[in-house]
């Protein structure tokens, strides 16, 4: 909803005031240089216009023949860049794809982005010193917008959303994807919901026999589903940068992206190296993920058969024991490639690329599409995982006794 308030700068008479306009092509960027006498004039209104589906800039009027000089500050655009309705509006650099000569360019934008937020911050009547430290740092190095500013007071709305973004990874998501925790409620509901039904499909009348197993197996499910979406999930990066005695490697994916395909904000560029380290980051965290996952589940996963076993001679050779460490990593390896891939297309190319600018109004239907989206994928995934651990040998095909 456009944002409006209005700003008037009354100087008493006799005090003067003069506004010199700068003589540049870029003039509508710059604000106006003010001259006037020792006496202080008094501000009584702000005109302010939002539309967070554009990018912002200031424009400054003036009339200083009038008794009241009326200054009309402006946010608008003209590109479909900006923040609306959960997508992150690109700039600096080309929409992110920028190859580091675009320096001047990013500088302006960083200014712009200081202005906006400093302008958001008057309008909701707030000041720096009220918000978190890398939110205040952000907005003094100019790496965030007005609208992500605006966006932030809108979440801190809600009690439980506020306190979820005492944590920097949830703040940072939160901001970049408004419908980023109903994206990972979808994702780990279905992933209980498929991975209960796979168990009960293997085990069929055994498995409220080995409720212990199906439970070590889901819960170890649900942990990399989540991971699955918080890590490639698009993000504001508020972090601050690392220090000067970091090495090249550290400081070169520290500025990665979180999401190799997401829209970059104004005064922020990414190059198609950094777009690529993302999906080498993501994909050793995934293995590790994936691999200790597998591990704690195929211990207990073998715990409690060897338990049974002891129990019960005669189930002895009805189950055998997973393959420990061949299994986890080898699950390791998939997610590192397969899941790592799959998800960060989808959240930075069919989500936030495609079905968000199209449907950024609607919210109801947009969770609906990314529902049937994300349940998609993680059917795809079971039947790439099968087909996978056949292929190297973890698992017995159909035809293989």
């Amino acid at each position: 909803m456009p944002i409006s308030t209005t700003l008037t700068v009354n100087p008493s008479p006799p005090r003067a005031l003069s506004i010199h306009h700068h003589h540049h092509p870029n003039a509508f960027l710059l604000p106006p240089s003010l001259s006037h006498t020792p006496n202080k004039t008094t501000l009584s209104s702000l005109s302010l216009t939002h539309n967070p589906h554009r990018p912002l800039f200031i424009a400054f009027s003036s009339n200083a023949a009038s008794t009241n000089t009326e200054i009309d500050t402006k946010l608008s655009g003209d590109g479909g860049d900006g923040v609306g309705g959960g997508k992150i509006g690109g700039g600096g650099g080309g929409g992110g794809d920028g190859d580091g000569g675009n320096e001047g360019n990013d500088d302006k934008n960083k200014r712009r982005n200081k202005e906006e937020a400093l302008i958001a911050l008057a309008e909701a009547g707030r000041s720096l010193e009220s918000l978190p430290n890398d939110m205040k740092a952000a907005i003094v190095d100019g790496r965030i917008p007005g609208s992500i500013v605006l966006r932030y007071f809108e979440l801190e709305k809600s009690g439980f959303i506020s306190w979820l973004m005492k944590f920097g990874g949830f703040k940072e998501r939160l901001l970049a994807d408004d419908l980023f925790l109903a994206k990972l409620a979808m994702e780990c509901g279905v992933g209980i919901f498929t991975k209960t039904a796979a168990e009960y499909e293997r085990r069929r009348e055994n498995f409220f026999n080995e409720l212990e197993i199906v439970f070590a197996d889901v819960v170890m499910a649900v942990i990399a589903d989540f991971m699955l979406v918080y890590l490639p999930a698009p993000t504001v990066s508020l972090r601050a940068p690392l220090g000067l005695d970091a090495g090249r490697l550290a400081k070169f994916f520290y500025n990665c992206p979180d999401n190799a395909f997401q829209v970059a904000l104004s005064g922020t560029s990414f190059s198609m190296l950094q777009r690529i380290g993302a999906i080498v980051r993501n994909g050793a965290k995934l293995f590790a993920v994936g691999t200790t996952s597998s591990l704690v589940g195929t211990l207990v996963t073998n715990a409690v058969i060897n338990a049974r076993k002891a129990v019960d001679i005669s189930a002895s050779g009805e189950v055998e024991n997973v393959p420990v460490l061949s299994t986890s990593v080898a699950y390791g390896v998939y997610m590192a490639i397969s899941s790592n891939l799959r998800y960060q297309v989808l959240a930075g190319v069919i989500e936030q690329r495609i079905l968000e600018p199209m449907l950024h109004e609607h919210k109801l239907v947009l969770s609906a599409i990314c529902f049937a989206v994300r349940t998609g994928n993680t059917y795809l995934g079971s039947l790439l995982w099968v087909d996978y651990a056949r292929f190297i040998g973890i698992q017995k095909g159909p035809d293989v006794e």
